[in-house]
């Protein structure tokens, strides 16, 4: 019994078949049924009929989800870019000794562990149209001349959540970064100074190239969670205004909780799986490479 086990293909899956359980549970299945339902006509109270790819035919033509898709690549494509170039910046600034460097380190991931939902009602404050403590600074300082409705005009509440999501991400791409800077081998820089080689040549020639790995494993498990976003969202805007916010999630959960229509609910999150699988895949590939 005991070589039976010792062979690699026969104890691997067997040690692995719990949690292959637990996820195809909790994972597989209720995206197995999402897709089911997206092929149907249900809603709430009734099972529905197989009405095959009706309801993505119908959002195909739909303005609202043709906003709220443009929306969510727009969102994530800026949040991705302004949270790998901020958060490269401020890992370099921390790679650096310096006073209280570890405690500075420590504050920085407050952002990130803070629970999304308190964020999102603090940002919520921070750029309401009367009591806003943006505008008053503004105000004060003279720059304007009266509050701003921030969330309450098309750009400008679609500008916000983005700002408000990359603050959220930052301390997750710093610390990645961080952490991929640190493993820079010094000889190599070293080596490259005493050549001649300027700081932004050695960023440009050696430290760049070695943290692509790391950028494409930060981008691609940030980029998953910012297209379905859905607490700070729903939380500051609720897809408004005039579904100018509106994303994938969001209007999924409009559609199929507040509005009953399970099937086309279910048809616009399954739009996404499309660009997790592509996500997941560039993740993947950077981890093996990396590791």
């Amino acid at each position: 019994m005991g070589r039976w086990f010792d062979a690699p293909n026969r104890l691997g899956p067997l040690l692995v078949a719990p949690t292959v359980l637990i996820l195809g549970g909790l994972l597989a299945w209720p995206l197995v049924l999402g897709v089911w339902l997206s092929l149907t006509d249900a809603s709430l109270g009734t099972a529905g009929a197989f009405v095959g790819l009706a309801n993505y035919a119908a959002l195909l033509r739909d303005p609202v989800f043709l906003g709220a898709a443009f929306y969510a690549l727009f969102y994530t494509t800026c949040a991705e870019v302004l949270k790998v170039a901020l958060g490269l910046a401020l890992a370099l600034l921390l790679n650096r000794r310096f006073r209280f460097y570890r405690i500075t380190r420590a504050v920085m991931l407050l952002p990130w562990v803070a629970p999304t939902v308190l964020s999102a009602l603090a940002w919520e404050w921070l750029l309401d149209p009367q009591f806003s403590a943006i505008s008053w600074l503004l105000v004060h300082l003279g720059l304007i001349h009266g509050y701003i409705n921030f969330l309450g005009e098309t750009w400008l509440a679609r500008a916000s959540l983005i700002v408000v999501n990359v603050w959220r991400g930052l301390p997750y791409f710093t610390i990645g970064y961080l952490a991929g800077l640190q493993a820079v081998p010094r000889e190599l820089l070293e080596a490259a100074s005493i050549d001649g080689a300027g700081p932004v040549t050695i960023f440009r020639r050696i430290v760049w190239p070695l943290l692509l790995p790391v950028t494409t494993i930060l981008v691609s498990f940030s980029a998953i969670w910012t297209v379905t976003d859905f607490q700070l969202i729903w939380t500051m805007t609720r897809g408004g205004p005039l579904n100018a916010t509106q994303v994938f999630t969001t209007l999924a959960y409009q559609r199929a909780i507040t509005g009953g229509n399970l099937g086309q609910g279910a048809a616009i999150a399954a739009f996404v799986i499309p660009l997790m699988v592509v996500f997941a895949a560039f993740a993947l590939r950077a981890t093996r490479e990396h590791a």
